[in-house]
């Protein structure tokens, strides 16, 4: 984004004058978040600085309970395999900073995520019907019980694509540590193997799901949020 006249890293964007991190932290929070555990690679230390200074000083004063890794790394699914150490005491929901969505919809989805994993469900993967993504992931679902079929480049039938919100049970790393075995990378890699693997997969369907990638993409962000 740089190259568009954004200096910010992009966990220091602001929507709506809120930076992303910043923006993430409280939603989470907002849910009853018991840790918050982030990855920022070392290019900058501007998103490190910030994040100890949450982590020392909370969030406009609320205290949060954050753990952050600093470390640059190949890919999306290896940032998941470095965080994933803290993640093994019960079940999770993992996203990246520019992943844009209501909140109030995020609250039922943590609300679902919860039922779901009481009921023996593997994973909740945020979906969504809207696709403005330069290479979506189509999500193959199963709409008389939401069940996920496959993850795929590809597709003239699929409905959904991958929202990039996943919400996981520590079984999942399983998969991941045995993806980073073998070389693999990126997080739909990941998603097929946890399918090839057996788990049970739900999808829940987000009316809108926004990634910032451009500094056009930061009005349509602002103006989905109003």
């Amino acid at each position: 984004m740089a190259a568009e006249g954004i200096d910010s890293p992009k966990p220091l964007v602001r929507v709506a004058g809120e930076m992303l991190i910043d923006r993430l932290i409280r939603v989470f929070m907002d849910n009853d978040a018991e840790e918050i555990v982030v990855i920022c690679n070392d290019l900058t230390t501007q998103v490190s600085h910030h994040l100890l200074d949450i982590q020392q000083n909370g969030l406009k004063g609320r205290p949060v309970p954050l753990r952050f890794v600093v470390k640059s790394t190949p890919s999306s699914m290896h940032s998941f395999y470095e965080i994933s150490r803290y993640l093994t005491d019960g079940p999770f929901c993992l996203t990246t900073v520019d992943t844009i969505f209501r909140p109030e919809e995020f609250k039922e989805y943590v609300s679902a995520l919860k039922e779901s994993v009481e009921k023996g469900i593997d994973g909740l993967m945020g979906v969504t019907d809207y696709i403005d993504d330069e290479k979506p992931l189509y999500v193959d679902v199963d709409e008389s019980n939401n069940d996920i079929k496959a993850f795929l480049d590809k597709s003239d039938t699929c409905r959904f694509i991958s929202g990039g919100i996943y919400g996981l049970t520590p079984r999942a790393i399983d998969t991941l540590t045995a993806c980073i075995e073998r070389g693999d990378s990126r997080m739909r890699n990941f998603q097929r193997a946890l399918v090839a693997d057996g788990l049970s997969l739900k999808a829940f369907n987000f009316s809108k799901v926004l990634d910032i990638d451009h500094a056009s993409d930061i009005k349509k962000a602002e103006d989905f949020l109003k």
